[in-house]
């Protein structure tokens, strides 16, 4: 499978009062790295429901912390494909330390959802194109 990899630096607002990162902010580094994950194989949200009439809204979140991480630190956001199914996809998350520690790991479940034109969303099967683009089979 293929494995989307970004680097955050931690900045002091990321961090509690004890200086370790706040918790909510594993979640948005989650979205953040898929979000440039899209960007890397030539997608975005804007370019989903331009090209596909779909965005991929968040159905379930969950992380694991294993270490705490602090102010200043580098860390590495690994993301996958864990699962595809027909209107869903699961991403799985690593998050380790610049020594190569796992401090955290996460998952996502998104939904393939079609815009309609009055823009509510309705479920749909996930697009064949945009599957192989996150498999790294597509071109960009």
């Amino acid at each position: 499978m293929h494995v989307f990899e970004r680097r955050i630096t931690v900045e002091w607002g990321d961090c509690d009062e004890a200086g370790i990162v706040f918790y909510p902010n594993y979640f948005y580094w989650f979205d953040c790295t898929y979000q440039a994950w899209l960007r890397q194989v030539g997608l975005s949200q804007r370019i989903l429901r331009q090209d596909y009439d779909a965005v991929t809204p968040l159905v379930d979140v969950g992380a694991n912390f294993r270490a705490p991480v602090t102010y200043d630190r580098e860390i590495r956001v690994c993301v996958q494909v864990a699962q595809w199914m027909d209107r869903r996809f699961k991403l799985e998350y690593q998050v380790f330390n610049m020594d190569g520690v796992l401090v955290a790991t996460g998952h996502e479940w998104r939904a393939w959802a079609q815009v309609l034109p009055e823009g509510r969303l309705k479920g749909a099967v996930i697009a064949e194109g945009f599957r192989q683009r996150l498999e790294g089979n597509g071109t960009v």
